[in-house]
């Protein structure tokens, strides 16, 4: 799938409803006078932002700081933005339907749990609050989706993954540990994957990883081990990097030596290191700065009444709404080879920061500290 292509439409899921009262944590919310500067307050709009995690994660460290800062370029006159993150589905459906409550001009969401949060976004657009969709194709009427093409990702990950078995790729044995069902995302990463895959690999054992969640993930790998043996495991497809690192802590636990190559997504430190000490083969980088600002145009655009087809790259659909303009970015395949071609030349990170004192012989190795 190529940049802008539509993505085909996912199968209507049932509605559910979250049944237990979650105290509510404080959502993502960036508000003030975005005006372009005049200070007037003519064009004040309050745009509501809500993320699956915050902190170390992918979504703490790059996409928060990155949204917060174009929000300012485009509203200089805007209060500093108060931050909020959950990976809890419900948390995160209970902050959406207060951003409504609220009154927000337009809201960039991405979702922990899609069909989880449908009713939310259906809610938000019965109140005419504008839904972007971020990272990951929410359900329901939504506005806007930026994203990184999954389908790629997927490619990028079964290529990198058959290059490193080598001889192994015609015919060797591997493990696909997918991502969440509820993620549209993880299908299409999965399909891309399996394009590449196809009639080359053997594969053992694929698992759909409930929420994501790396300790269900080392519980599945556990299993297949136990059920290939792990002398009999030629790589893993892991689709992220959490999973990636938990692939990796159930291999060790089984004393697997040595570790077949295994991929990710990401570009977490955690995984950098981890592929600079030779353990995780691959991580996929998406570059963050393109997409938050996409994201943040949309939201700002609709938030004004305007329209969004001059940010668009192309369309995609979701179970109920068809044609919804999209942003769909490219990503990079990052290798021990190409950290500092990409990541360190990126802003990403430091040397120093990849490079800890208990890495400098692997860094200096991968030609990265000089």
């Amino acid at each position: 799938m190529g940049l802008g292509a539509s993505r085909p439409a996912s199968k209507p899921r049932p509605f559910t409803r979250a049944s237990a009262a979650i105290a509510l944590t404080a959502g993502l919310v960036l508000s003030g006078a975005c005006g372009g500067g005049s200070g007037d307050g003519d064009d004040s709009l309050t745009i509501g932002v809500l993320l699956p995690g915050g902190g170390a994660s992918r979504f703490g460290q790059f996409d928060k700081p990155l949204i917060e800062k174009k929000l300012k370029q485009l509203c200089p006159d805007c209060p500093a933005a108060t931050v909020g993150a959950t990976p809890d589905p419900a948390v995160q459906r209970q902050q959406l339907e207060s951003m409504i409550t609220r009154g927000v001009d337009a809201l960039i969401v991405a979702a922990v749990d899609p069909e989880l949060l449908r009713p939310s976004v259906v809610a938000a657009d019965l109140a005419g609050i504008p839904v972007v969709a971020y990272d990951r194709l929410a359900q329901g009427p939504i506005s806007g989706y930026v994203t990184f093409d999954g389908a790629k990702v997927g490619r990028l990950q079964g290529q990198a993954l058959l290059k490193a078995m080598g001889a192994k790729a015609q015919g060797g044995q591997i493990v696909m540990m997918n991502g969440a069902t509820v993620d549209p995302n993880a299908g299409w990463f999965k399909e891309g994957a399996l394009s590449v895959l196809r009639g080359k690999v053997k594969i053992g054992k694929s698992y759909d990883t409930v929420g994501w969640r790396p300790e269900n993930a080392f519980v599945n790998m556990t299993g297949a081990i136990a059920a290939l043996g792990g002398g009999n495991i030629d790589g893993v497809l892991a689709a992220n990097d959490s999973l990636a690192g938990a692939v990796i802590s159930a291999l060790h636990a089984n004393e697997v030596r040595p570790l077949p190559p295994i991929t990710g997504q990401d570009a977490d430190l955690a995984a950098v290191r981890r592929i600079v000490r030779g353990e995780q083969y691959m991580t996929v980088y998406k570059p963050f700065k393109p997409a938050a600002d996409a994201a943040v145009e949309m939201a700002v655009a609709l938030g004004r009444g305007e329209t969004v087809e001059s940010i668009a790259t192309g369309t995609a659909d979701n179970a109920t709404t068809k044609d919804i303009p999209a942003v769909l970015l490219p990503s990079v395949s990052v290798t021990v080879g190409n950290i500092k071609d990409t990541l360190v030349k990126d802003g990403v990170y430091t040397i120093d920061q990849i490079c800890t004192p208990m890495l400098r012989s692997a860094c200096d190795k991968a030609g990265l500290t000089r």
